[in-house]
């Protein structure tokens, strides 16, 4: 399911019933059952401890394992981009490592359409990452003695495409991501940025299904990893990938996410729409983490309007624009009342009253004193 058909599933009763049962007889692209990773010589005889409920902590201590996962359950639906977001030694890079097999789990399941990849060949598995999976690394990862257009093509060339198909494609996608005309030059003349354009341009010209994206952007500066946001989504609106996106930026997290999950010393805090999140969160740790966040262009108008009413309003307003955009609109004035519409429809309305308790968000696991990192 879509994006913008996960939102509608809050404007009506009847549209929210159909969503529900549309998403409980999808199929996920990718699911993550019980997965469970323990470092250590012993990892198998020591899992027992952690199903029990050991702590990381508790575990290194007694066990001299490390627990890295714990428990993951994370269902990614196609043609979305989950994140995955938390602090360093949470679990996220080694979560993602297990899609394609770089990292074995110590238990679960890792299905992907459907199909357990634990249980594929050493050939189904070299074709799945071949063929079903691109990965884009935080340090660009290029040959540096390759040509832009060569490591581009690493993919198809790989695979053993014609060598005309290798450039065609990957002079196209070079194109789309605003490098062409460097196809000649070497990674050692591109700036930060634009190697990191070379890398996702290398992921798409491989046409897989799944992108797995490790820290991509984070080794960016500001300015560039923001553009960078912007190309993905970009890209993303046309090419619909299934992307698993791993970053401790809980800003870039609430931008890109379709599904946004959360971890913390191994294990799944809270996942969601991240609107929902932000507006809910579930544990101290969460509202720690989304206690500084200008909420105001963070949350967009569709997370705090309510049911359509009849009278008289005093505009019409996007339900995907966020709520600075509203204030700026309104003039500050709390007693407007707005029709929200999306795709033309009336589909809620909202009261500057309510757009301001909005912005208040709950108190803060650090106001009282704990500091959750």
């Amino acid at each position: 399911m879509t994006a913008p058909q996960k939102q509608l599933c809050r404007v009506s009763t009847e549209q929210k019933l159909k969503c529900e049962t549309d998403i409980m007889t999808q199929t996920p692209k990718v699911s993550l059952r019980g997965l469970y990773k323990i470092f250590g010589s012993d990892d198998k005889a020591v899992l027992q401890h952690a199903k029990a409920g050991m702590s990381k902590e508790n575990l290194l201590v007694s066990h001299q394992h490390v627990l890295g996962l714990k428990d993951i359950n994370v269902e990614m639906q196609a043609g979305e981009i989950t994140v995955v977001m938390g602090l360093s030694g949470s679990g996220k890079s080694t979560l993602i490592r297990h899609l394609n097999r770089l990292i074995e789990p110590t238990d679960g399941e890792i299905l992907v359409d459907g199909v357990d990849i634990m249980k594929l060949s050493t050939l189904d598995l070299r074709h799945m990452r071949q063929n079903k999976m691109s990965m884009v690394f935080q340090k660009f990862a290029l040959l540096p003695h390759r040509t832009v257009l060569q490591n581009a093509a690493m993919a198809l060339n790989i695979q053993g495409a014609a060598t005309e198909d290798q450039e065609g494609e990957a002079k196209k996608w070079l194109d789309r991501v605003g490098l062409g005309g460097f196809e000649n030059h070497y990674p050692s003349q591109l700036s930060g940025g634009m190697q990191q354009r070379v890398g996702i341009a290398r992921a798409l010209t491989s046409n897989s299904d799944i992108m797995l994206m490790d820290e991509a952007f984070s080794a960016l500066d500001p300015l560039i990893r923001t553009d960078m946001q912007d190309l993905l989504l970009e890209l993303q609106v046309e090419l619909k990938k299934t992307i698993v996106f791993i970053t401790h930026d809980l800003d870039e997290a609430l931008k890109l996410a379709d599904h946004l999950v959360i971890l913390k010393d191994g294990a799944v805090i809270q996942q969601g729409e991240p609107q929902s999140i932000l507006m809910a969160p579930s544990d101290p740790y969460i509202e720690d983490f989304v206690s500084d966040i200008n909420r105001a262009r963070v949350l967009r108008i569709r997370s705090v309007m309510q049911e359509l009413t009849e009278g008289k309003f005093a505009g019409d307003v996007d339900a995907n624009d966020n709520l600075e955009s509203l204030i700026a609109t309104s003039g500050g004035d709390t007693s407007l009342r707005y029709r929200v519409v999306e795709n033309g429809r009336p589909v809620g309305e909202l009261d500057m009253r309510e757009l301001v308790k909005a912005l208040v968000p709950r108190i803060s696991s650090s106001e009282t004193g704990t500091r959750y990192h």
